[in-house]
């Protein structure tokens, strides 16, 4: 059964009376070479255990579990189960399972699911949820790498070089843990229905160890994300923001001790930067 051919998913989904639904961001691939590349770039192979979110109709999960030890895919319209039954009937190597992927703990998945495989994850991310899926994966370290089609717009940030306009405190977050690259666009007429922008996709490898050492993680993160609080105002002025519990000269000793100019943008900083900034702070503040 080709899953990507019009005709066909019109077929399966009036056979089993499915409506697609905007609210779950439901878009189905209509090229076979899409979900090719997808897979294909994953890395997955028989040592693998793949956990894949939202399958759709399954054209993905079919190219996963052909190179695949195990594909686990994790679907939240139940009305998308009795379709998935059928299509997924010629691999015995793939489980559905229904629910919230944000509710379910991954890491108890990976370690029934995957006994002696290695997990990654594939999947084709809803936009209205891209970015707490991604910081529940980062922060599920059973998971060495992941492989994701998103909006490219959100790609383009993720990926974007350190101290760049383009990037934000959540790609600094997935950076820390991650080696993100953006791989290939996938234009919208390549989905049924068709979204209003142009999608990509990345694959994000597990550093061995975070890309910078910090004494204070949550300290550090929270002075990371008070740089982007006001993204317009100055560094000073946003931590200022951030941080109400350290005086404005404090935070702009700190700036200065590192060596960073004092009209600087939070947008400009690189981890390494952050890094020094927040031991600074941490100094600043003990010796308030």
């Amino acid at each position: 059964m080709n899953l990507c051919d019009y005709n066909t998913i019109r077929d399966l989904l009036a056979r089993h009376g499915f409506h697609f639904s905007k609210s779950m961001g439901q878009n189905f691939l209509i090229d076979p070479e899409v979900p090719r590349r997808i897979a294909e770039a994953s890395g997955a192979d028989a040592g693998c255990g793949v956990l894949e979110i939202g399958p759709g109709i399954g054209p993905l999960t079919a190219e996963l579990a052909q190179r695949a030890g195990k594909v686990v895919a994790v679907e939240l319209d139940r009305a998308l189960l009795p379709v998935l039954a059928e299509t997924m009937a010629p691999y015995p190597n793939v489980e559905i399972v229904p629910g919230d992927v944000l509710k379910l703990d991954l890491a108890a998945i990976a370690a029934e699911k995957f006994q002696g495989l290695t997990p990654m994850v594939c999947a084709n991310l809803p936009y209205n949820v891209t970015s707490p899926i991604l910081e529940k994966l980062v922060e599920s370290p059973c998971f060495t790498a992941f492989t994701v089609m998103i909006q490219r717009e959100v790609a383009r940030r993720l990926c974007a070089p350190q101290g760049s306009s383009e990037g934000g405190s959540f790609s600094l977050f997935l950076q820390y843990y991650m080696e993100p690259e953006l791989l290939f666009d996938v234009p919208p007429e390549k989905f049924l229905p068709a979204p209003k922008v142009t999608s990509a996709v990345i694959r994000c490898v597990r550093r061995d160890r975070p890309a910078v050492e910090v004494a204070d993680e949550g300290f550090f993160f929270q002075v990371m994300r008070g740089g982007f609080l006001l993204r317009r105002k100055t560094l000073a002025n946003s931590l200022s923001a951030a941080l109400p519990g350290i005086s404005k000269e404090s935070i702009q000793q700190a700036i200065a001790d590192v060596g960073l100019p004092a009209a600087v943008r939070g947008e400009q900083l690189t981890l390494e930067d952050f890094a020094a900034l927040s031991a600074a702070l941490g100094r600043e503040a003990d010796g308030d």
